[in-house]
């Protein structure tokens, strides 16, 4: 009986949402795709007027042809260049990822806009990996070369684990869901874990072909343990009456990037970090399968309302 159970939370782990598919063939969405990245590092000395032309929020006064031609010609900006095009000279792939992301953002939002793209390099900024501001959707490829990239060997592997080019869509779905959800005044941790729930439905709303997997940024370990441990956790929770805390420290342990969760328990590193962000999706996507109400509406709920209606009761 372990053994089926192992292989369903394998299957679990890797499947897409294909409830959430809808048909988006006669969406259509205008956007382009502009290489900075390329047409920055390829540039000759004559060409920097043409640059910053076409890219002038790249280029504030202080910024001078001479530091230009300098940043462009570094021996390691040139290696950084060179490896990011090993992965990304043909980006067709990817924008089709991302008219497929941008047509499904429109089918439930109409006024929804595509933005252009501009990819760029950042020296590996991981904070600004994605900087979406309406009309623009910057992104910095060299973040995505792949989790065993020697420019990432210093980083710990659950950070890693999202440096993949199949994690790139993910993030930018992230970005624009940000600035679409309203600002929650929730401080406890069940209104939080909820609010966090809310974004990633939306994910599963907006990227029903990628996989559970790669939208909670889990390695499969991690995932299947969250999957098999979901009672307990939430048995965790209800014990220690930290459901409806308003403890800041309860971010940190339960809803914040970490290597793991801390429940201040033996085996605590065999959990994902951000625990709460996978339990706030199961109540939110329970709620939204007994209640007949539109993601707009999901989006105005008031989180602790929504636990109320939520139905919520977890994997055994």
């Amino acid at each position: 009986m372990r053994f089926f159970q192992m292989i369903l939370l394998v299957l679990f782990s890797f499947c897409a949402c294909d409830t959430n598919k809808i048909d988006i063939s006669n969406m259509e969405v205008d956007f382009s795709v502009k290489r900075f990245d390329i047409d920055y590092y390829t540039t000759m000395n004559g060409s920097i007027h043409d640059l910053k032309s076409t890219y002038p929020y790249f280029f504030p006064q202080e910024i001078t042809d001479s530091i230009t031609l300098s940043k462009i010609n570094n021996k390691d900006e040139q290696e950084l260049f060179s490896e990011t095009q090993k992965v990304f000279k043909d980006f067709s792939p990817f924008k089709e990822q991302f008219s497929n992301l941008f047509k499904h953002v429109k089918y439930y939002n109409t006024k929804f806009k595509a933005p252009t793209v501009v990819t760029m390099l950042t020296n590996i900024d991981y904070d600004s990996r994605v900087i979406y501001a309406d009309s623009l959707l910057l992104l910095s490829l060299d973040v995505y070369l792949g989790e065993n990239h020697r420019f990432y060997n210093d980083y710990p592997k659950y950070i890693k684990n999202k440096n993949t080019k199949e994690h790139l869509i993910v993030d930018v779905a992230n970005e624009i869901i940000k600035r679409q959800i309203p600002e929650s005044t929730e401080r406890s941790l069940v209104g939080k874990m909820i609010y966090e729930g809310k974004k990633m439905y939306l994910l599963d709303m907006y990227l029903p072909a990628i996989s559970v997997k790669e939208k909670i940024g889990y390695d499969t370990d991690k995932l299947n343990w969250a999957i098999s441990n979901e009672e307990q956790i939430w048995s965790y929770f209800i014990e220690k009456k930290l459901l409806f805390s308003t403890d800041r420290n309860l971010n940190k342990r339960f809803l914040e990037i970490a290597p793991f969760s801390k429940f201040y328990m033996e085996q605590d590193n065999l959990s994902p970090g951000g625990v709460g962000i996978w339990v706030g999706w199961q109540m939110v996507t329970s709620y939204m399968k007994h209640n007949d109400v539109s993601l707009q509406q999901l989006l105005q709920i008031n989180e602790l309302d929504l636990f109320k209606k939520s139905k919520y009761k977890p994997r055994k």
